[in-house]
Parts: C-alpha cells; sequence; structure tokens
C-alpha cells in the first residue's frame, strides 16, 4: 500500500478509536448526571459550576521549582499550631525541604510536629500489580519508616479503580494555609528538588510548579482533605473553619476543583470531574493565546478543543504553545500522537509549537523533566495544580486543582515561567503581547534548538523544539490507551 494511502487508513482508525473513546466518555459521564462537566453552558464562566464555588480574597503565591516550593513548605509546616493534613502521590521521610545550612529532612520535620500538634498523612497505597512503582510493598515499607517511633498517623489510601491512583498533592496548615499543585515530597522516580536555573547535575532535572494559599480556599482543600480521612480511617475530623477573605490588594478569586472517580468514596457517590469542565470552558472560550506546561497530552476531548481552534483561529495572531517532557516516563508516544494531531491542525501556519527544556550548563545539557501542569488562556484564566491531561487526571485518578482569573497574577506567572524557559529577563516580556513573544523568541529559539541537535551539535539554549511525530501507528497509541484506561 502507497505510503499515503497507509496514511490515510491510519488516519480513518485512528479518528474511529477516537470516536469511540470520546463516547464512551460522554455515556460515562451522561450516566452519573455529570454531563455539564464535558459540555458546560457557553454562558461566559471561567469557573466550574457547582461546589465549591470561586472564593474571593484569596492570596496565592506560585512556586516554581522545588528549591522555591519546598523550603516555604519547611517556613509553613514549623509555624503550625494545630494540625497538619498532607495528602500525596507519594511521601518519602527522608526528603530534603530544605538543603541550603542546616538541612530540613521532611520525616524529622513532621515527627517533631506531631509531639504536640495532630499530623495526618495519607498516601495512595500503590500499585497492586508490582509493575508500576511505587509499589504496595515499597508504599509500606516507606508508612512504617515515616511513623516508626513518632506520632504521625500515616495511612495508605487503596481506593483507586484498576491501573489508577490517588495523584492529588495537597498540604493543610491549620486551616488557615494550603499548598496545592503538582510536586510530591519524594525522589521516587526522580529528586523534585532543582532550582529554577536548572544547571546541568549530571541526573534527571526537575520542572514542577505547585502553589501556596490563604484565604477562604483554604477551607475547601481541608474539607476535601476531611472526606477522604474519613472515608478510609473511620474518622470524622472538625468541619474547618472558613477563613476570613482578605481585603488588601493582593487578593484574588480562587475555586478549588477535583477529580474523583465514582463509586469510589460514599460521599462523592456520582464522581466529581471538574478539573476537566474548567479546562473544557477555557480552551472553548480561548482568544489569544493557550499556554500548556504539563506531563502528558492525550485526553481527545483537550486535543479536540485545541485541533479547532488551531483550524478556525479566532484572530490571525492565535498561538497554542505546550511545554511537555521530551520523554514522559509513561504515555510518550500517546503523547506524540495527539501532538501530530495539533501539528496536522495548524496546517504550517505556524500558530502551535510543541516544546520542551533541559538542564544546561555552558555546552552541557542533561535531561530536565517536565512534571508541571499549568494552563493559561489569554492571561485572564489560569489552573495550577496536580493533573495531567489524559484520562487518567481528568477522569479516574483523585486529582486537586486550584483555578483563578486575577489578570495581573496570571500575566505576572506567565512571565515568570517564560523568563525561565526563555533564558530572558521578566523586563523583556512584560507588557509585551504573547504572541510576539512566542513568533520572536519561542519558536525561533526552540527550532534552532532542534535544528543544531539534529547537526550533532551542543545546545546552546535550554528551550528546544519537539521533534516531528509520525502520522501513524505512534498516533493511534493515544486514543488506544484512552480506550483501555477507562474501560
Amino acid at each position: 500500500m502507497p505510503s499515503a494511502a497507509l496514511a490515510r487508513a491510519d488516519a480513518l482508525l485512528g479518528r474511529a478509536i477516537e470516536a469511540s473513546v470520546k463516547l464512551q466518555h460522554r455515556r460515562r459521564l451522561r450516566g452519573l448526571g455529570r454531563a455539564g462537566c464535558l459540555d458546560p453552558p457557553a454562558d461566559g464562566r471561567l469557573f466550574a459550576a457547582g461546589e465549591p464555588a470561586p472564593r474571593p480574597g484569596c492570596r496565592v503565591e506560585v512556586l516554581v521549582d522545588g528549591a522555591n516550593a519546598f523550603p516555604r513548605i519547611a517556613e509553613a509546616l514549623r509555624g503550625a499550631r494545630s494540625h497538619v493534613h498532607i495528602t500525596g502521590w507519594h511521601v518519602a521521610s527522608h526528603f530534603e525541604l530544605v538543603r541550603d545550612g542546616d538541612p530540613v529532612v521532611l520525616g524529622a520535620l513532621l515527627a517533631e510536629l506531631a509531639q504536640r500538634i495532630d499530623v495526618r498523612v495519607l498516601v495512595w497505597a500503590g500499585a497492586p500489580v508490582p509493575v508500576f512503582h511505587p509499589t504496595r510493598k515499597e508504599v509500606d515499607a516507606e508508612v512504617r519508616t515515616l511513623v516508626r517511633d513518632t506520632a504521625i498517623r500515616c495511612v495508605a489510601d487503596p481506593r483507586e479503580h484498576p491501573v489508577h491512583c490517588h495523584h492529588e498533592k495537597t498540604i493543610v496548615i491549620d486551616d488557615e494555609i494550603a499548598f496545592v499543585g503538582g510536586i510530591d515530597m519524594t525522589d521516587q522516580s526522580g529528586d523534585r528538588f532543582d532550582t529554577s536555573a536548572h544547571e546541568a547535575r549530571r541526573r534527571l532535572g526537575w520542572h514542577d510548579v505547585g502553589t501556596r494559599l490563604e484565604g477562604p480556599a483554604v477551607a475547601d482543600v481541608a474539607a476535601h482533605f476531611a472526606m477522604r480521612w474519613l472515608e478510609v480511617t473511620g474518622e470524622r475530623l472538625p468541619a474547618p473553619a472558613v477563613p476570613a477573605p482578605l481585603t488588601d490588594g493582593d487578593a484574588s478569586t480562587v475555586q478549588i476543583v477535583r477529580t474523583v472517580a465514582e463509586d469510589m468514596y460514599e460521599r462523592v457517590p456520582r464522581g466529581d470531574f471538574r478539573i476537566l469542565e474548567v479546562y473544557r470552558r477555557a480552551l472553548r472560550d480561548a482568544g489569544r493565546f493557550v499556554y500548556l506546561e504539563n506531563q502528558f497530552l492525550w485526553s481527545p476531548e483537550i486535543v479536540d478543543l485545541l485541533a479547532a481552534k488551531l483550524r478556525r483561529p479566532p484572530r490571525p495572531d492565535f498561538r497554542v504553545v505546550v511545554l511537555l517532557p521530551a520523554r514522559a516516563n509513561n504515555g510518550e508516544d500517546d503523547t506524540k500522537g495527539q501532538l501530530a494531531v495539533l501539528a496536522d491542525a495548524d496546517d504550517g501556519h505556524e500558530r502551535f509549537l510543541a516544546t520542551t527544556v533541559r538542564s544546561r550548563t555552558g555546552d552541557r545539557d542533561d535531561p530536565l523533566y517536565v512534571h508541571a501542569k499549568v494552563g493559561i488562556v489569554d492571561d485572564r484564566w489560569m489552573t495550577i495544580g496536580s493533573a495531567n491531561l489524559n484520562s487518567h487526571s481528568l477522569f479516574n485518578d483523585t486529582e486537586m486543582n486550584m483555578v483563578t482569573d486575577d489578570a495581573r497574577l496570571i500575566e505576572a506567572t506567565r512571565v515568570r515561567l517564560w523568563s525561565e524557559h526563555l533564558e530572558l529577563e521578566p523586563a523583556a516580556l512584560e507588557g509585551v503581547d504573547p504572541a510576539q513573544v512566542v513568533d520572536r523568541h519561542w519558536r525561533p529559539t526552540a527550532m534552532e534548538q532542534l535544528r543544531r541537535r539534529e547537526a550533532g551539535q551542543r545546545a546552546s539554549h535550554r528551550l528546544i523544539a519537539l521533534p516531528g511525530v509520525s502520522r501513524r501507528s505512534r498516533r493511534l497509541l493515544g486514543p488506544l490507551q484512552e480506550l483501555v484506561d477507562d474501560g
């Protein structure tokens, strides 16, 4: 069969599989009474419907990369007066939150706190089949190490659907401060502690993003922990008091959204899929640009919206930029297959750019893992959290994201991230139209670095474009994975 005919056949099969996946998701949500999460009304809202509602009067600090995030976490933990509640995909007792001067070790810090306040930790129980990590055995050993000779209460939550997990990462301190994001306090699968300079260090670097929250939205994070803790342990925690709204000039409106699969917890019998809803709302209404940092990008519900925008852009200078790992720890071909769909939709108009970043010092470059989960649309909507853009995070794993419409905070966060990835001072980007930054900096730099790599030359910049992908078998793997995952 000629290559063109084979490509057409593969494309037809890929579309058929994707249609089956989307139909399956649609039927599932409709049966749960959650169809509005997939097709929210076109009412101009950038927040999800239902509870918890958006909370005005919150303070948001965006924490970019581990070396910025972990000391802030340690500082807040040290100041705890009543209780500390932690959830995580994995938590390592030996993990160092502070590494300059006197190291601060997570397990030792929590043990010290537990001598005077309640410390509760809820982790995923691990993969029941030991072909994924962490395994049940590994998590059990870590839990025993964390609690040994301490008053820490740590419980492993085994209530996952097959091949899925509890993936959220939250910390609640005294029901007054909450951390919500994508950063795990572990070196499982890679050490999360890295600076924003991402210097080459002869091992895997790590780019990640989290948030520190104060104000009323903290109560929603606390209530979610209390729900899970009750379901797993039977212990009912006091209802969190809602902090008073902050009234200073830094206050933002924040909504806490989550993914919880149906039939996992008695108190969420029909599930909660509002991370999917807020992404669908924001991407559908995008008018100027979309910027995504994520570990994966193979949800057809997300890719479809982006592809539609690229085929019929709302304006000539509409841009979509995605930052992904060069090689994801799983699902790499799934993401590459969907990137081919977006490249096809762009059809050479250079509105779409897929990139990654590397650790670099001088002419040496090492792998850098993009683990952040950030979505920014038009500098008027932003989400940061634990949810990847695949069916795991949008339909099956427990996840938590924060969402805000604070334009000043969103632009500042975008500039902060872009200055890191473009190796530019923030002042060079402030007030500049995002499309111009993409055309003048993102695309020329990323493509030049890809050409250098293909020519066998040394890297001269951190950013690099992701290479082109096959439009054949790889394109099908993403839809097939979705079909298996949600079966």
